[in-house]
């Protein structure tokens, strides 16, 4: 069911910061290695304070075609004077308001995030609370990167083990998987894991994917290309273990259209990806009412994007574990007062209004490389 709507708020201004973070280590996919992470945050101003949002762009268009300088523009020249151009503005309208521009999820994610926590603080209301959690923590996966050789995997996975990670996701691509998922199993034996190819193989690779089907993962996802929604349906005839889509979900329809065509047994749910935690909730809606299992993928997410993750996790039909690690895993210092922390295991969802979280305005300072802000 829809959130409950909070009241309006008056946008004075919408501000843009792009920040250049140091990783703890490198992190390499099948699309690249990243090893500073660039991001926008979105800070909207309105009569009664202020909300914070993140567009979990990249630096480059590998992972997504979306990245850091076409949000930056497609943001200041057209998103933000759209919202600005309304007198008061609700967050359920903020998608609304933004149709009219097509794509950009990404961007338009972030800016509604800003606007949804804005309304939220100064209705003293939690994200969590509005999106409907029903825990005050969540599990916590961790996604580890492709490594040098399977022994430093296996070094790699045992340390996050010892950490406390109760999940864990390696990433692979063709030639970096068999033997990587092999050392990684017979080290730990039977570990939640899984493992993600970020559209590294095509339909050709079913009979090297079905050699995964030995390890009982917990899934692999987004083997395929997002656009082969009908070839993901014919390879989950062709492995046992279950096919979970990522980079494919990127609407309430595309998940709908997914499961019509059986081409996934779970979905991982990004807010960044489908344009806004209000869409994620209703995708989450429609999978638990078709009996489909959700997990809250992340993108190297500041402190921003991960207590609004934590918050929407804490969902009823977020039954797997998620990407939500601490905020340790990838960053010396985040850009919030109280970075997120592990616990037995899990993160807590913050409990103060809107993302529950606070910036600290020095480190805030010290990642910016550009900023630029909008009035009305």
């Amino acid at each position: 069911m829809p959130a409950p709507s909070v009241p309006p708020v008056a946008l004075e201004g919408i501000e843009l910061r792009v920040l250049h973070i140091p990783l703890v280590t490198p992190f390499t996919t099948s699309f690249g290695t990243e090893s500073v992470r660039e991001v926008i945050i979105v800070r909207a101003v309105t009569s009664d304070g202020e909300g914070w949002g993140e567009i979990v762009t990249g630096a480059e268009p590998h992972y997504s075609s979306e990245y850091t300088q076409g949000a930056w523009d497609v943001s200041l020249r057209h998103l933000i004077p759209a919202l600005l151009d309304r007198r008061t503005l609700a967050p359920e309208r903020v998608a609304d308001v933004l149709a009219p521009v097509i794509g950009h999820r990404m961007a338009k994610a972030g800016l509604e995030l800003a606007v949804l926590d804005a309304a939220l603080r100064a209705a003293g209301r939690p994200l969590g609370e509005h999106l409907g959690a029903v825990r005050d923590r969540v599990a916590s996966g961790v996604s580890v990167g492709i490594q040098r050789d399977p022994g430093a995997l296996v070094e790699a996975v045992g340390g996050y083990l010892d950490e406390g990670y109760v999940r864990i996701k390696i990433k692979i691509k063709p030639g970096r998987d068999i033997a990587e998922t092999a050392a990684v199993r017979d080290a730990f034996g039977a570990i939640p894991l899984q493992v993600d190819a970020n559209s590294a193989y095509t339909l050709d690779d079913a009979d090297v994917l079905a050699e995964l089907d030995r390890f009982d993962l917990l899934l692999i996802e987004q083997p395929l290309q997002e656009d082969d929604i009908v070839d993901h349906a014919t390879l989950s005839r062709r492995l046992r273990t279950p096919i979970c889509l990522d980079e494919s979900i990127t609407s309430h329809k595309a998940a709908a259209d997914a499961l019509a065509l059986g081409a996934a047994s779970i979905i991982n749910i990004k807010a960044g990806r489908v344009g806004g935690y209000l869409e994620a909730v209703r995708i989450h809606d429609l999978c638990r009412d078709a009996g489909i299992p959700v997990w809250c993928g992340g993108m190297l997410e500041t402190g921003i994007g991960r207590a609004a993750n934590a918050a929407l996790a804490a969902l009823p039909g977020f039954t797997l574990p998620g990407d939500i690690s601490a905020s340790s895993r990838f960053y010396h210092r985040d850009i919030v007062t109280e970075p997120a922390v592990l616990e037995d295991g899990h993160v807590r969802v913050p409990t103060g209004a809107g993302i529950g979280v606070e910036i600290d305005p020095v480190a805030l300072d010290d990642f910016t490389v550009a900023r630029e802000m909008l009035h009305r």
